[in-house]
């Protein structure tokens, strides 16, 4: 019966490049190391790949690095059950990324170990640290996206427009400064919403005067309005001045395009036309003009 081996792959990294042209580098070193390690597993049946995988000048704070690509290609056509490092920060010093590479390993049945400290995922105890290790990976996520949340979720109620914000108004000096020709036709929808009560009407009226979508560049033409598009507009309180977080309005600090009393007179007609005991369903915040016009904004 053939015996069944375990290939073990060596994987070094140094971020500096200056000691790289030494005759005995640290790239050296740290797979004279590793094999030495494989040799001492021999009665395991580990055996060395012949194929190196050394990155020598990269940074270990991203994965943007040849050998660690070609490591894991072999992983996938599955040339390889074991990868080898000297420490566990040459394969990654970014958490978030080094759970992502675990869970790669996991995918395709490999091990992982590091020479210099007990971490072994082939070993019992080496997955319980893996799992701990993944634990506080995705803790660093949420708590990442939770600051996120919270400072745009601050910076709305404080009536500043995120990124997202209408190309009705491009920034100047900081500011939202109205773009008139576009204001000029969330005006007309308005009114003609007003006059026809019907948003279905009102994209037929714009599409037949020859209104269209902003073209995405010089090969790409307008589109006609569509009805959805419209009613996302007639519902959305960014044009009358206002910013939406979750189910909270907030006063912007940009100019309003539709005045107040309008908006109010476009709602109490979507009231009438609700029939009784129809619940409204629910949306998330509206992406501004979302499928009109390009968003054209000049961040300082």
């Amino acid at each position: 019966m053939e015996q069944e081996f375990t290939r073990c792959a060596i994987y070094t990294r140094k971020s500096c490049e200056d000691v790289l042209e030494q005759e005995f580098n640290s790239l050296d070193a740290q797979r004279l190391a590793g094999e030495n390690f494989v040799t001492s597993q021999v009665y395991k049946n580990w055996r060395l790949v012949s194929k190196h995988y050394d990155d020598g000048g990269f940074f270990g704070g991203n994965m943007n690095r040849p050998a660690l690509k070609e490591l894991f290609k072999d992983i996938k056509a599955s040339l390889i059950d074991m990868v080898v490092v000297y420490k566990i920060d040459r394969l990654s010093r970014s958490l978030f990324d080094f759970s992502k590479i675990l869970v790669l390993f996991d995918k395709y049945n490999v091990s992982f170990v590091s020479v210099t400290q007990s971490f072994n995922t082939s070993t019992s105890s080496g997955k319980l640290m893996l799992n701990i290790l993944l634990s506080f990976a995705q803790y660093e996520q949420e708590l990442s996206s939770e600051r996120i949340r919270d400072k745009f979720a601050a910076s709305l109620e404080k009536g500043h427009v995120d990124g997202r914000c209408s190309s009705v108004n491009t920034y100047k000096d900081r500011k939202l400064i109205i773009n008139e020709k576009e204001a000029k036709i969330v005006k007309f929808i308005y009114d003609k919403f007003l006059q026809t009560e019907s948003y279905l009407e009102v994209a037929g009226i714009l599409n037949a005067a020859g209104y269209r979508t902003r073209q995405r560049n010089e090969n790409t033409p307008g589109k006609k309005f569509e009805p959805k598009a419209i009613l996302r507009i007639l519902r959305n309180p960014y044009y009358k001045g206002c910013v939406v977080h979750k189910e909270n309005v907030y006063p912007g600090e940009h100019e309003a395009i539709i005045e107040e009393s309008v908006w109010n007179q476009v709602q109490e007609i979507f009231k009438k036309h609700e029939k009784p005991g129809q619940k409204v369903r629910k949306t998330t915040t509206p992406s501004f003009l979302k499928g009109l016009f390009i968003a054209e904004l000049a961040m300082c």
